[in-house]
This record gives structure tokens, C-alpha cells and sequence, in this order.
């Protein structure tokens, strides 16, 4: 997949995720698409090892994946920042 998918990707699930888990949360936007991008490859990663596959574009299996992979990462951004306040 492309750079640009997986930043359209990560915008979605990263937007997907946010929309689950409201919240406020330090950084606005721009953190919730690098949350996003970087849940996206977590969830990419989780799937393939589990045997569900990876992401392989964007259509709606990809878009679950990453949405998983977000929803965790922004679960443990949470944590380490509520830690630090």
C-alpha cells in the first residue's frame, strides 16, 4: 500500500477511533492522524499475525483493522499522558 493510502487510511481510522473514544486529548488534529497512520500499521501487523491479514487498501477489512489498531494506540497515548500530568 501507499504512502498516500496509509495516510488516508490513518486519517479515517484515526478520525474512526476519536469518534469511539471521545476525549480530549493534547495535540488536536495532528496527533489524531499520526495516531491514526501508526494504528493503522499496529493493526496491520496484530491482523496479519492472527492470521485476518493486513491492510490491503482501502475498503472496509482495512479500515476494521486499522480502527482496532488506532483504538489501542490511542488507549495507551491516553495512559502515558494522563501519567505525565
Amino acid at each position: 500500500m501507499g504512502w498516500i493510502a496509509w495516510i488516508i487510511l490513518g486519517l479515517i481510522a484515526g478520525a474512526i477511533a476519536k469518534f469511539i473514544m471521545p476525549g480530549r486529548d493534547p495535540g488536536g488534529i495532528v496527533i489524531t492522524i499520526v495516531i491514526g497512520i501508526v494504528g493503522a500499521v499496529i493493526g496491520g501487523f496484530i491482523g496479519n499475525q492472527l492470521g485476518f491479514g493486513e491492510p490491503t487498501g482501502i475498503n472496509l477489512p482495512s479500515i476494521i483493522i486499522a480502527v482496532i489498531g488506532s483504538i489501542i494506540l490511542l488507549f495507551i497515548y491516553r495512559l502515558v499522558a494522563s501519567r505525565r500530568a
